[in-house]
């Protein structure tokens, strides 16, 4: 099915949406805010932008993006998988307790806040450009992943990542020794097992994104982890 969002408020595109088959393609979206919230099993194409929250709660299937896509992407997402041919803005996957998000380009401040895992629920964020500060700020599971593909020359995450980091990996592409990292994670470059935990994410990554995935695993990169069970403490009490 093909829906037009073209004028239509994002109350009624999601009404629409949830009428529409299995496969459905939207056109002309700009800005329609939680799309696919709470759905599953379905194959949703987005041509344009999308607005707040899209794929939110999200149960299952699969959303393709064809643009940029806003905020809150995949916020509180519990499977399925998102597909951005661009870039994404602030807080994405936010709470995210499992699912994949794909990213081709840059993320903006705070993805991967609060991200969690459950036994075998262990959501995964690759973004091939770069992120912005507060990366992985209280992840408390999950694997976060960054590329920093067509970075110009910048930093591949920026300020402040991996605050209140308490569980969970996070992997950068590079030896990131331009990055300050806060006390209570470890970051070291990642060995033999490490990069085959997460060959398979990068390997759909390029699939997905028409890139070569020997040459960008054949990198050194940067695994980070927690190496405190309480890093509030660090942050808020005085010794």
């Amino acid at each position: 099915m093909i829906l037009s969002a073209d004028g239509l408020d994002y109350r009624v595109l999601n009404t629409e949406l949830r009428k529409a088959g299995e496969e459905c393609t939207i056109n002309n979206c700009c800005g329609q805010r939680f799309i696919a919230s709470g759905m599953s099993g379905r194959n949703i194409t987005i041509n344009g932008v999308p607005g707040n929250a899209l794929g939110s709660y999200l149960n299952g299937g699969v959303i393709t993006v064809n643009g940029n896509a806003q905020d809150a992407v995949g916020d509180t997402m519990n499977a399925g998988k998102i597909i951005v041919h661009g870039n994404i803005g602030d807080a994405a996957g936010y709470a995210m307790r499992g699912g994949e998000i794909f990213v081709e380009g840059n993320a903006g401040y705070r993805a991967g806040i609060h991200m969690k895992e459950y036994k075998n629920k262990v959501p995964v964020i690759i973004i091939g450009g770069s992120a912005g500060s507060f990366l992985g700020e209280y992840q408390a599971g999950g694997i976060i992943i960054v590329l920093g593909l067509n970075k110009n020359g910048g930093k591949i995450v920026g300020n402040f990542p991996c605050t209140g980091m308490h569980g969970g990996k996070m992997y950068l592409r590079g030896n990131c020794e331009d990055i300050k990292f806060p006390n209570q994670v470890t970051a070291k470059k990642a060995e033999k097992a490490d990069l085959e935990a997460i060959e398979g994410y990068v390997k759909e990554y390029c699939r997905l994104f028409d890139s070569d995935a020997e040459e960008v695993m054949n990198c050194e990169f940067t695994i980070v982890t927690a190496d405190s069970k309480n890093p509030y403490k660090q942050m808020y009490v005085a010794n």
